[in-house]
């Protein structure tokens, strides 16, 4: 399957997840996607243990990706 339209196509979560933290910080990012482990002590590691279990999670971080890529 091609995924010539999809930016985010050989993008890992890792990454994903660092740019958006790296764009917006930890409060910002918590404040559009309000979830514990952008709240509570967060860290790279435990945010991307929750994400890979909880797929609308993975789901809101992906979205708001695409969004700040376009």
């Amino acid at each position: 399957m091609t995924q010539i339209n999809n930016p985010q196509h050989g993008i890992t979560l890792e990454n994903i997840l660092t740019d958006l933290v790296d764009h917006f910080g930890w409060p910002e990012l918590a404040r559009r996607i309000p979830i514990q482990c952008f709240t509570t002590d967060p860290s790279i590691k435990s945010s991307l243990k929750f994400l890979r279990r909880t797929p609308w999670a993975r789901s809101k971080v992906e979205e708001l990706d695409a969004r700040m890529r376009r």
